[in-house]
């Protein structure tokens, strides 16, 4: 699934150790799916049950991408915005439930996060070619077909219906930790004891490295870009990071993140990492995304409503912030 629109940017890797203390084996696969890098890591008794367990960790996320990805002009998401302004659609339950959740949480950051931010049109460049800011009347114009509180769900049709002609919804920012979290779930209830799913920088995980060390997250520092900031020990959960350390423009002295905020057409601004911890990567993701948007006081305030997801924060003079539920051990950063 392709995100176009940049709606974030990560940067977390997997530390892992390779000594096995009771005969089980890890194997770990690189492939493209969803429009970006999937690194799949299985434990299991031996290689052919986790190569075997990898290729249906594949098959499922490319099950899902067919069916959200809003550049495949065959799934059901596409449908979805093919007929916005025209007629409900009908999708399976799985894709309501999805708008649907990303629908809440549209609504409870007050459109600082957007399900329907596809429509938005890409004004802002960051790949140096700016000179100037857009007009305020351009950054207006540019997120006229936006608007989550345009999208009519009915629950008992399972239909999904965009208002405005020229809407469109999206899960650039949601997919990715979505497929790792129903993929965590497939290999646990197949008694895949262990393992680590990582979707462009949204995690799964599950149990312990064969070691028996708990699965080790290294973040990366922004400002140092070869350098890690942090390695964080995970006895399983999800963590998810959102960033504009490589994206962003300058214009008289303040820096605008490629993070765009769907409610005003302006990039993000203040931060430039936001990474949370938390029991599954789908709402992790959701909030890493809300949080760069809606800045260090209100993505707190935001945080608290969901008290079971910790975050780690660096500002933009780098500044370094963590939640007040945050307690990992043994965590060290340093800038």
């Amino acid at each position: 699934m392709h995100k176009k629109l940049s709606y974030k940017f990560l940067f977390l890797f997997i530390i892992i150790s390779c000594f096995s203390a009771n005969s089980q084996v890890l194997r770990k696969r690189t492939t493209l799916l969803m429009g970006g890098r999937f690194d799949i890591s299985i434990v299991a008794k031996d290689s052919l049950t986790a190569e075997q367990n990898i290729n249906e960790v594949i098959a499922e996320i490319t099950r899902i991408e067919n069916l959200i990805s809003d550049w495949k002009p065959t799934s059901q998401v596409s449908e979805v915005n093919q007929n916005a302004g025209i007629k409900p659609v009908k999708v399976d339950r799985e894709v309501f439930e999805l708008t649907q959740r990303a629908l809440k949480l549209s609504e409870i950051t007050k459109g600082g996060f957007d399900v329907s931010f596809a429509a938005m049109d890409r004004i802002w460049k960051f790949d140096g070619s700016m000179t100037e800011m857009p007009s305020a009347e351009a950054i207006k114009k540019s997120v006229e077909k936006v608007g989550y509180k345009n999208i009519i769900l009915d629950s008992v049709q399972s239909t999904i219906f965009l208002k405005l002609k020229g809407m469109k919804i999206g899960f650039g920012a949601l997919g990715e930790g979505y497929a790792t979290d129903k993929c965590r779930a497939m290999m646990i209830a197949k008694g895949i004891e262990a393992g680590i799913i990582n979707g462009s920088g949204d995690m799964s995980t599950w149990g312990k490295q064969p070691s028996g060390q708990p699965w080790k997250i290294g973040i990366t520092n922004p400002f140092k870009p070869e350098k890690v900031l942090a390695i964080v020990p995970l006895n399983g959960g999800a963590v998810t990071t959102s960033g504009s350390y490589e994206k962003f423009v300058v214009f008289n002295g303040k820096r605008y993140s490629h993070i765009i905020n769907p409610a005003t057409g302006y990039p993000a601004t203040g931060l430039c990492s936001v990474t949370v911890f938390g029991p599954d990567a789908e709402t992790a993701n959701g909030l890493s995304t809300s949080m760069m948007v809606l800045g260090k006081n209100e993505g707190l305030l935001l945080l608290q409503k969901f008290p079971n997801y910790s975050c780690l924060m660096i500002t933009d003079n780098g500044k370094v912030i963590k939640s007040k539920n945050f307690s990992i051990k043994k965590f060290t950063a340093k800038l």
